[in-house]
């Protein structure tokens, strides 16, 4: 284990740019943590505790907050809480049921249908999807991170940034799954909709980002770990199921939609 947190850290002292931190397991009827999701917290505060990292950035949803809290006092540090990081509300009305339900949580065999939910201009185009205004909240998340981003030196200029003032501060930002797929689809020029549906970030895990400017000037980001959850090995824990469906359908005692 102490091998492990070794080599975490590791990953996370080379030229990291942005860390996302999904809240840990939630209780989501009175936005807060559950037991378990403030054990989660307290593992991500001690995998971060001694890092330096440069800004915090926090939604101002409670599970986020409480999350984030944890970090923050074992850093002595402070977040600006920014309201595009709230978790992604664009809830989507199925055109059979008649039943909302957000985005990520469309079953496999009725989105996967519609080619345009593969495409990274015509995702948020459909017919569905323009009726709950899902590309106005894409468009408020991509502007709120071009306007962070810009606050640390780069700007976005068609799919890359320019790096006005390079450097290699270390972001901290504590959201949700669903925005967090969001601002990764901006970065990586694809559809949010493969991302929600094709990857998985536990409570409390960790993606890293970081920058690569191999011409001098232009700058792009590169994932280095998705939802990673090495911390919770290191403290002898299992991450939570509650990010994901059943595994098989006769599994009972796992999520079923």
């Amino acid at each position: 284990m102490q091998r492990l947190r070794i080599c975490l850290a590791a990953l996370t002292d080379s030229a990291v740019k942005l860390l996302i931190i999904r809240h840990g397991d939630p209780d989501y009827e009175h936005d807060s943590l559950t037991e378990t999701g403030h054990a989660e917290a307290r593992c991500i505060a001690e995998r971060l505790r001694g890092r330096k990292i440069d800004a915090f950035y926090v939604s101002p949803l409670g599970r986020a907050q409480e999350t984030a809290r944890y970090t923050l006092d074992a850093l002595r540090a402070e977040a600006e809480t920014l309201p595009w990081l709230r978790e992604f509300h664009a809830p989507i009305q199925h055109p059979d049921t008649g039943d909302f339900r957000i985005p990520w949580d469309w079953l496999p065999a009725v989105w996967t249908a519609e080619p345009a939910y593969y495409d990274k201009d015509l995702w948020c185009s459909t017919e569905v999807m323009r009726a709950s205004g899902v590309g106005d909240e894409a468009q408020r998340v991509y502007s709120g991170l071009d306007a962070l981003l810009k606050k640390h030196g780069y700007v976005r200029d068609g799919m890359i940034y320019r790096a006005v003032r390079p450097n290699s501060e270390t972001i901290g930002i504590f959201c949700h799954f669903g925005v967090s797929c969001v601002m990764l689809a901006h970065l990586l020029g694809c559809s949010p909709m493969v991302l929600w549906h094709g990857f998985c970030a536990a409570p409390a895990s960790v993606t890293v980002l970081s920058t690569e400017e191999r011409r001098e000037g232009i700058a792009c980001f590169r994932i280095n770990a998705f939802g990673d959850t090495g911390h919770y090995y290191a403290a002898g824990r299992e991450p939570s199921f509650s990010a994901r469906f059943c595994e098989m359908y006769r599994n009972a005692d796992e999520r079923h939609d």
